[in-house]
């Protein structure tokens, strides 16, 4: 079974727990109801942005949709041993590659990543509550917050509220970022 598919299924399966039809669950997220039927079919696995507001909705962690087993602490992640577990909403091809760094520790507060982005002209702003800290480790980034633009590069971070529209992406050619996203329970 895929990511997508797992992802897709816990989804449908909490939605209806909570007696709720995708129509609802969309009003409720702030997503389309084109991108939900995408998720619960297995089409899709959204953005970070986007498993945010759907663990909100749904009343729930975002690890929730992500995990598939308990780890003890310390959770260690070797650079070589890093999977791919997402891709950005427009398909496999997406923009977006995430490693997750945290899966399995299932009383996590914080969703750690590692993630490559490939250049893209689409600048679709999001937000999402809660906070967000990315440290770039490679290429040009290319941060808009609200109605500021900002450059970054191999070194910066940038620590900023995660309501405030926003998007993240590679100013040319592919860039590497870590990433800390924060989300009240």
């Amino acid at each position: 079974m895929s990511n997508a598919d797992k992802l897709g299924k816990r989804v449908r399966t909490y939605r209806e727990k909570l007696g709720l039809t995708t129509e609802q669950l969309a009003i409720n997220a702030g997503l389309s109801l084109n991108l939900i039927n995408d998720i619960e079919s297995g089409k899709t696995y959204p953005p970070i942005g986007s498993i945010i507001k759907l663990s909100r909705a749904l009343g729930q962690r975002v690890g929730t949709f992500m995990d598939d087993q308990f780890i003890k602490d310390p959770l260690i992640v070797r650079a070589d041993a890093r999977d791919e577990e997402t891709s950005s909403h427009r398909g496999a091809g997406g923009h977006y590659h995430y490693y997750p760094l945290g899966k399995g520790k299932t009383d996590r507060h914080m969703e750690p990543l590692y993630i490559k982005i490939e250049a893209d002209n689409k600048e679709e702003l999001s937000s999402h509550e809660g906070e967000e800290f990315i440290i770039v480790i490679s290429g040009d980034i290319k941060l808009i917050y609200g109605k500021e633009i900002h450059n970054l590069k191999a070194g910066d971070t940038v620590y900023y509220n995660s309501l405030v529209p926003h998007h993240l992406g590679s100013a040319k050619g592919t860039a590497e970022i870590f990433a800390v996203i924060y989300t009240p329970v």
